[in-house]
């Protein structure tokens, strides 16, 4: 009995702290991730970190429908999970095909701003615990905000704004649709890809992402979405 009233409280205190950060992130700027502090140690040459927090309003909506037609196309319209690209990427690997992400902005967020980079099935279902808070937590446009404030952009770069300014010598807010999708191409690798100046594989996928963000068309938040930070 001793043990499992242990494991009770145990369970209990986990889901009242991460609960409380979760609606602490809601209303305030994530200072660091995990992922930064891991690659700060990692790079002994270099401890260089750029991460600019911005709210959303001061990112280009160039850059949010970027990331949405690269990363998570039914980003609006999912509770957290995509599960067609979850069975796409299943079926794909099953056929000997490169296994594709079937994560989502969601899924990635909750990644980036709670937990460490290690692939395993632990850490997945954490992903997907934290994945169900911040979407009951939070509306769709504050996990894009903290989303594109958070993620690497580069080597020792995170976020839109910091990623804006050593891509293109500019502020988020002032990105153009293919300065934005230039930047949405390199996130599947962004150490090792370049948003600028371009290859011709990231050429290709950048018209790409621009022609899918012509189809989504603009960008449209619901209505208790708006104010709701």
């Amino acid at each position: 009995m001793r043990f499992f009233r242990f494991l009770f409280k145990i369970c209990f205190w986990f889901v009242v702290f991460t609960l409380a950060l979760v609606l602490l992130y809601k209303f305030v700027p994530v200072p660091f991730t995990p992922l930064m502090v891991i690659r700060y140690f990692e790079n002994d040459s270099s401890k260089v970190l750029k991460h600019d927090w911005v709210p959303i309003d001061d990112i280009s909506t160039n850059l949010q429908r970027a990331v949405i037609c690269s990363e998570d196309q039914n980003f609006l319209k999912h509770s957290g999970l995509d599960y067609k690209a979850i069975e796409k990427a299943i079926s794909s690997s099953q056929k000997g095909k490169r296994l594709r992400g079937g994560s989502t902005i969601s899924q990635q967020t909750a990644k980036n701003v709670f937990l460490w980079p290690e692939r395993s099935w632990v850490r997945k279902g954490f992903e997907t615990y934290f994945t169900f808070l911040i979407e009951l937590c939070w509306s769709k446009q504050r996990i894009l905000e903290v989303y594109l404030n958070s993620i690497e952009m580069g080597k020792g770069i995170y976020g839109a704004e910091a990623a804006s300014k050593y891509w293109f010598k500019k502020p988020a807010k002032n990105l153009s649709q293919y300065e934005a999708a230039a930047i949405a191409a390199i996130l599947p690798n962004p150490r090792k890809y370049r948003a600028s100046p371009a290859t011709a594989y990231m050429e290709s996928r950048k018209a790409w992402i621009v022609k899918q963000m012509r189809y989504f068309g603009p960008l449209k938040f619901k209505e208790k979405d708006h104010g709701k930070r």
